[in-house]
């Protein structure tokens, strides 16, 4: 607004002046303005002194101002009435609608920056996409494909460790989630289970061998058993022998056949099965000088290394391939070893596979 080059109180002088007796026309050529200006002055400030002329002037501004203000408060409500059935919760979805919006109401950016709630340098941001955004994608895809049971713990673990990748594990993450590979989470219905004993862990390698027995069937329905042998220390799988039957006699000849390459170890820990309290089982512990630590009956949990390995295997393979034969049980447990001590991250090494762990 133009602002006058009169006073207030110049203002008040003239129309005293003119109502004093002064020809209009003389204070115009006086002072230097239009018969027009002062016939408005004394229409708008007739009978007025000069403090009720600056709260005049006040209450102007300031209804202005509020009608300016009113005015941007409903172009704003029109606006997010506008875009109310979309969901507004990303900065980058807010950042698209405030510029469609500044396109199509031809409002300010500062308005439109205020009805959704974003900076203006929110606003002005230019997102720099980079190539590996692509390739960290196609990786995740792959590897969900191939393992269908890996979470993001694993697959990040896996291109951290294996692939050595050093992409960050939050950006990571959020490809991963708008890929939505997550993994459903099943309940669990919580039981009131006794304390049970605390799980012993090793401190270095073949200190102890924990072993377990699987079962499942082949494809015409004939049962099948797997023996699992782990090294405690860096959960690392030593064999599985897959077979019929596999009595005490069996489990002795694979124990033989891995001593040939690997060093004794101190403990083995075992269920109460019948393979393992065998006279012939026990006989070649005590002569291989080698203690066995038989967990309580019905304390699997005691056990925990090789039955949460017994897990990794059932949710692998086990249960994802239907078999027909013996053959192919045992060279695709062979596989799956060699895969699992090399290239699939343990946690409990840090994300590391079992043979990278130090």
């Amino acid at each position: 607004m133009k602002t006058s080059k009169f006073t207030d109180s110049q203002i008040m002088s003239i129309l005293k002046q003119a109502e004093s007796g002064t020809p209009v026309a003389t204070l115009c050529r006086e002072h230097g303005m239009s018969n027009a200006t002062f016939y408005k002055w004394r229409a708008k400030y007739g009978g007025m002194d000069a403090s009720l002329i600056t709260r005049l002037k006040e209450l102007e501004a300031e209804n202005a101002k509020l009608k300016k203000m009113y005015a941007e408060e409903r172009l704003k409500a029109e606006i997010i009435q506008e875009a109310m059935f979309k969901k507004v919760v990303k900065p980058s979805c807010r950042r698209q609608m405030a510029q469609q919006a500044v396109g199509d109401h031809a409002v300010s950016i500062r308005l439109a920056c205020r009805a959704f709630s974003i900076s203006e340098t929110c606003y002005r941001y230019q997102s720099k996409l980079n190539d590996d955004n692509a390739l960290i994608a196609e990786q995740l895809i792959e590897l969900t494909e191939e393992n269908t049971d890996w979470g993001f713990g694993l697959c990040f673990s896996y291109l951290r460790h294996v692939e050595k990748c050093g992409w960050n594990h939050k950006r990571v993450y959020r490809i991963y989630c708008e890929l939505a590979l997550n993994l459903r989470i099943k309940p669990r219905r919580r039981l009131k289970r006794h304390v049970p004993e605390p799980l012993k862990e090793p401190t270095h390698p073949n200190q102890v061998w924990s072993l377990d027995f699987m079962h499942d069937q082949l494809s015409d329905g004939r049962s099948y058993r797997l023996l699992n042998v782990i090294d405690d220390y860096r959960r690392e799988g030593l064999v599985i022998e897959a077979g019929f039957s596999l009595p005490a006699l069996r489990v002795i000849r694979t124990l033989n056949q891995l001593l040939e390459w690997r060093d004794k170890p101190l403990v083995i820990r075992c269920d109460n099965g019948p393979e393992f309290i065998s006279h012939e089982f026990v006989r070649w512990a005590a002569e291989h000088g080698i203690r066995i630590e038989y967990i309580q009956p019905g304390k699997p949990q005691q056990n925990a290394y090789i039955e949460r390995y017994n897990r990794t295997m059932r949710y692998s393979w086990v249960s994802k391939h239907l078999f027909d034969t013996l053959e192919q049980v045992q060279d695709y447990a062979t596989q799956w070893l060699w895969h699992y001590n090399h290239e699939r991250p343990h946690q409990a090494n840090g994300g590391k596979p079992p043979l990278m762990a130090a």
